[in-house]
């Protein structure tokens, strides 16, 4: 896969006072290249508890292709690439929730809890050519990952 049709991926992931933020920390890092930076916001709930926003954003194609990698040990990968038209928005944005617990435990699955959100190029900047591209760039993926 010489090229990666997407400008970044963010992951997001919140850390309730009831967590540990290690355990959390490690979730969000299943999916992250070894030592990645992780910015950590912290934030008041509504009753004043407190809340830390993790969040990476990762740019370099190198790393993009990592997370990309990780999201083929989906169970659910091949109806990620059918609901592409529900998971690309207008603004050429592709989306998935993952779920934090599975990322703690080493797997992946989609969920709750993590929030990955990947620009995906098009030229012109319209919906369907997102989807085309992210179509693409998954099926390779899936390919890639099967002949390994």
């Amino acid at each position: 896969m010489p090229q990666i049709p997407l400008h970044y991926v963010d992951l997001r992931t919140f850390c309730y006072a009831t967590e540990d933020e290690k355990r959390v920390e490690d979730a969000l890092r299943r999916f992250l290249p070894e030592d990645f930076d992780i910015e950590r916001v912290e934030s008041e709930g509504h009753y004043g508890d407190r809340i830390l926003v993790l969040s990476a954003r990762v740019e370099n194609a190198d790393d993009v292709r990592h997370v990309l990698s990780q999201l083929t040990d989906l169970e659910a990968f091949d109806t990620v690439i059918e609901e592409l038209d529900d998971r690309v928005t207008e603004n050429c944005e592709l989306f998935l929730r993952l779920d934090k617990q599975a990322a703690f435990g080493g797997e992946v699955a989609l969920g709750d809890g993590i929030t990955f959100r990947a620009k995906v190029e098009a030229y012109p900047a319209k919906k369907a050519h997102a989807v085309e591209n992210a179509e693409e760039v998954l099926t390779d993926l899936a390919a890639a990952a099967q002949d390994s």
